[in-house]
Order: structure tokens, then C-alpha cells, then sequence
């Protein structure tokens, strides 16, 4: 996430905080002071709220009456429905950018691959993983689908970080250069069916417990 002159207050607040909540840094069930917070950025208690309703409408916050808000927590189940829902919508994303695909587009994510393949951390190659599916998205000129598929791709990269925080292992992603050598032989129909595989969960499912490793339950593709 990048902070740009037009940025308000209340969005800097919102994109700092959803960067830590989705690092993990401040974990699922905790609770986000209002005072500590408007401390922190020396800003007034308004951008503070229009902050936690942005992180609310993103999923990444929930609102307790009485209690203010706190980081939601995310389950098996929920990540399951969210990697679906990512198949289809960049599914559709892609069919739509693939017509105003440009050479210059797939060399860009070509070389961010290239970057994520050679990540020393999980944070590098999340950061890279979401650049390359902005760009071959992008495209498609729909904002409010782009915008849909950034709340998706942000609960999935909290899943990522529990996940792999701790044991990261460098990776080769051949589906990343499967989709842009469909793009480049204008094999649309190809390149949307692995992206809509690439976004889910593979592997078979096993049994999901509360204090299940993740990691054990899912292969996480991205």
C-alpha cells in the first residue's frame, strides 16, 4: 500500500493499521483504542472512526456495542469461501483486461515474478504476489470489482502471514508465467482457468479444529 499526496487522514490511519492487522501485528481479538490510536498520529478522534469504519467495510474490524471495535478473528471456513469468491471475480477481472493487455504490462509482471521467486521473506513475496495480480487486473477498467478483489486478496494475506510467518520457504511460481503465456498467445480462456486454480485452496481437506495448523489444512496457492 502506497501513500499518495491526496491521501486523508482518516485513509493514512486506515492503510497503516490494515498493513499491521493483515502482518498480523496486531492479532485477531484485539482491540483497537481509539485514544492510543489518535495519539499515535496526532489526529483528532473523527479520522480515527472514519478509519475503523474503512477497516470494518474491509472485513479487517468489527464493531461491539458499548465496546468499540476490535480486529475480527478468521477461520478455515471463511478463508474457503474468500478464496472462491477470488476465482470467480479475478476470473471475470482478467477476461475484461485481457482485451487492453499490453506488451509492456506483462513484462512488468513478468520482472515482478522474477521478484517474488527470489523473496527472503514472506512479507517481500506477499507484496509481490498481490503487485502481479493488480497489474494483469488493472486492465479490466471496473473499479468497483478491483475494489472488491483487494478486500479478498487482503483476508487471504492474513491467513498467508499466520500461516507462514515463522517457517517461510522460497518459491518458483509457474502459474504466474502459465497465465501470462496464455495472455501473450491471446489464450484468454487458459489463462482465466489457471488464475481461477491459482487462487484457490488445492490439495485434499482435512479435518479443521480450532487450533489446527493452517498450513495443514489448505496448500495456499495466492
Amino acid at each position: 500500500m502506497k501513500h499518495t499526496p491526496e491521501e486523508t487522514q482518516s485513509a493514512r490511519i486506515a492503510r497503516v493499521l490494515a498493513d499491521r492487522i493483515i502482518s498480523g501485528e496486531i492479532p485477531p481479538g484485539a482491540r483497537l483504542r481509539q485514544d492510543h490510536v489518535a495519539a499515535e498520529f496526532g489526529a483528532s478522534h473523527v479520522p480515527v472512526r472514519e478509519a475503523f469504519r474503512e477497516l470494518q467495510t474491509q472485513g479487517l474490524a468489527e464493531s461491539e456495542p458499548r465496546r468499540g471495535f476490535r480486529v475480527t478473528e478468521f477461520d478455515v471456513a471463511e478463508l474457503r469461501e474468500v478464496a472462491e469468491m477470488r476465482a470467480s471475480l479475478e476470473s471475470l477481472a482478467l477476461r475484461h483486461a485481457a482485451p487492453s493487455m499490453t506488451r509492456a504490462i506483462l513484462e512488468e509482471a513478468e520482472e515482478v515474478t522474477r521478484h517474488g521467486d527470489s523473496a527472503t521473506s514472506v512479507r517481500e513475496w506477499e507484496a509481490a504476489n498481490r503487485h502481479f495480480h493488480r497489474l494483469i487486473l488493472s486492465p479490466c477498467g471496473m473499479p468497483r470489482l478491483l475494489r472488491t478483489i483487494d478486500d479478498l486478496q487482503a483476508a487471504s494475506a492474513r491467513f498467508l502471514f499466520a500461516a507462514w510467518r515463522r517457517n517461510w520457504e522460497a518459491r518458483t511460481d509457474h502459474d504466474h508465467r502459465a497465465i501470462l503465456d496464455a495472455l501473450r498467445k491471446g489464450r484468454t480462456d487458459l489463462a482465466c482457468a489457471t488464475l481461477a486454480r491459482h487462487v484457490g485452496w488445492i490439495g485434499k481437506r482435512k479435518a479443521a479444529t480450532k487450533n489446527a495448523d493452517p498450513r495443514e489444512t489448505y496448500e495456499f496457492l495466492g
